[in-house]
């Protein structure tokens, strides 16, 4: 997903994990100087999750080198930087010697164009992934989401990693991602000797900005009668440390990662303690339609599907690999509404706070909704 801004240290192994919050560096360990591992490229590389994994990586004596890829430096200087715009073809230069790719640089963010949006993430994909063939890179690594799979009344409950992706392009970034996926499907067939790996991460959270994140900034926890939402969720560190993983091959193929298990709305609305606001199907999918065509909103309709219906997700793949979750759900919600407090967003838009108090918000929930209806 986009990448967050803060600097999200992952704890570096399962031994010696810091505590929450504290840095990498505070259980870096010596580098071997001749070390024989990989060279690992990562794009998006100057802040968020890829930040991140360049910290994380650089501090591994299992890595020979972290090659960081973005638009501007970031503050790693372990790492070898290179400053470009992944549509370049240049970076097929930078990525020469490098045996594996973490493909981070892409823009999720609601307020971007959808048009400008799809044309980076989609361009910037495609451009990675045949410079990396080009350049001898052996495997890429992309990182999506869950969402991928499709928000459906009729889904398993948690899905399995190999289950039909069956989301469509309605909520925001999934038809860019369901794109994503497409492309690396295609480039082992394309490209001989290239293998892709994929990450979906749950509801990301850490520094996150999402659709779904947005959902506890309300005063009322809207639910469409008749749903039944379940909530799985990934911290950061966590996402960091499965990429991790991925880049040193120790986890291949199509890769879920969130937190062990799922929490029911009701488990939620009593953790959080943010009463429900519910409203029928038609009411509520129509206000979000109309609030989202009218410019009032940057999450279309669709987004509200992955509020209903379940899309929680088995981590199989990374179980096998001997991976595990180092957050659980209570805690990631939990970080999740420390994040937000002070935040005030009605039907996904966030009000300053003289707008909240003026409108009361739970009021201007129901009016926004109930009026576009």
């Amino acid at each position: 997903m986009s990448s967050p801004d803060p600097q999200v240290h992952a704890p570096h192994d399962a031994e010696n994990r810091p505590e929450h919050g504290e840095s990498a560096e505070g259980v870096r360990r010596p580098r071997n100087q001749a070390a024989r591992g990989p060279v690992i490229a990562v794009t998006g590389a100057a802040s968020g999750v890829g930040a991140a994994l360049v910290a994380r990586l650089a501090a591994s004596d299992e890595v020979k080198q972290v090659v960081a890829i973005d638009e501007r430096r970031g503050e790693c200087a372990a790492a070898q930087w290179h400053v470009l715009d992944v549509r370049d073809p240049a970076i097929a230069e930078r990525l020469r010697g490098a045996d594996v790719v973490v493909h981070l640089a892409l823009d999720l963010d609601l307020e971007t164009d959808p048009a400008a949006r799809t044309a980076y993430n989609v361009r910037g994909t495609q451009t990675v992934l045949t410079a990396a063939a080009a350049a001898g890179v052996h495997r890429v690594v992309l990182c999506t989401s869950a969402m991928v799979y499709g928000a459906l009344p009729d889904n398993d409950i948690p899905l399995s990693e190999d289950s039909e992706l069956r989301a469509t392009a309605e909520a925001t970034g999934v038809g860019d991602l369901l794109e994503i996926e497409r492309l690396g499907r295609r480039a082992p067939r394309a490209h001989p000797g290239l293998n892709v790996t994929v990450v979906r991460p749950a509801v990301l959270v850490g520094g996150t900005d999402t659709a779904l994140t947005r959902y506890f900034e309300s005063p009322r926890l809207l639910v469409v009668a008749g749903s039944r939402p379940t909530w799985q969720f990934c911290h950061v560190e966590d996402l960091v440390s499965a990429l991790e993983y991925a880049a040193l091959e120790k986890a291949e193929g199509e890769l879920a990662v969130g937190c062990e298990g799922w929490l029911e709305q009701e488990e939620v609305e009593e953790l959080s303690g943010i009463r429900r606001m519910e409203l029928p199907s038609a009411v509520a999918l129509g206000a979000a339609a109309r609030l989202h065509r009218i410019g009032l909103t940057p999450s279309p309709a669709g987004d509200l599907a992955y509020t209903m219906h379940p899309w929680v997700v088995s981590v199989s793949g990374l179980h096998a690999a001997g991976w595990r979750p180092r957050w659980t759900n209570e805690e990631v919600l939990a970080e999740l509404l420390q994040e937000v407090a002070g935040r005030h967003t009605v039907a996904g838009r966030r009000l300053g706070r003289k707008d909240a108090t003026a409108a009361g918000a739970a009021g201007a929930t129901v009016a926004l909704l109930g009026a576009a209806a």
